[in-house]
């Protein structure tokens, strides 16, 4: 029996049996309960809007629009709304993208059986939820410097196995600029080859494949 206040929950994952799996765990706490499921990024939206719930359980990564636009856009629409981000990257810029957009809690699905429903009534009640392992990524960030867009842009292309005048090609610029950024973004990632570096950026977030 559900008590009278009860923390009404929108699961968005774009994986059923994970959804499922979540949603048994939430149905078996007394003051909880799943109102709707989402799918993709648009649906979360759609059903938020619908269901106004207590809290909004997000994956990052969903077809049509990933968790942190999905976010962004909900935390536009409505001031306030609680959103707890659950999912498997732990890189640093992730995170760092998630909480920039309003996300008010942090958790890593390797850790969702011990950690999840705590999780949930902090961030429902207004708290911040940011575990150890994710303070800790956080934290390290602030030993590098930020890549431009346009080394983003590189740092795509090389993740593709282009040579540097390919990229330079793809991007339409030169292959002395190319060179130029890719010094740059060897240094700011603190690496020493291209190999390395793209290694890195998907470690920390900064590209995904």
């Amino acid at each position: 029996m559900k008590k009278e206040f009860t923390i009404r929950i929108l699961i968005a994952d774009d994986h059923y049996v994970v959804r499922m799996g979540i949603a048994a765990i939430i149905n078996n706490e007394p003051d909880m309960e799943v109102v709707a499921e989402a799918a993709n990024g648009n649906q979360a939206i759609a059903l938020f809007e619908k269901h106004k719930p207590s809290l909004l359980l997000l994956d990052s990564r969903m077809p049509q629009r990933n968790g942190v636009d999905t976010a962004k856009e909900i935390q536009n629409r409505w001031t306030g709304a609680r959103i707890l981000m659950l999912t498997a990257f732990d890189g640093d810029e992730d995170i760092y993208r998630a909480l920039s957009v309003g996300v008010q809690g942090y958790i890593l699905k390797n850790s969702t059986g011990e950690q999840l429903i705590p999780a949930i009534r902090a961030v429902a009640a207004g708290e911040r939820w940011i575990p150890n392992e994710v303070g800790q990524r956080l934290a390290a960030r602030k030993a590098f410097e930020s890549l431009t867009p346009r080394e983003l842009e590189v740092l795509h292309e090389l993740a593709k196995g282009l040579a540097n005048k390919q990229i330079a090609s793809v991007l339409n610029i030169t292959e002395h600029t190319t060179k130029g950024y890719l010094k740059s973004i060897l240094y700011k990632l603190h690496v020493a080859d291209r190999t390395e570096a793209v290694t890195v950026a998907i470690q920390r977030g900064l590209i995904h494949i």
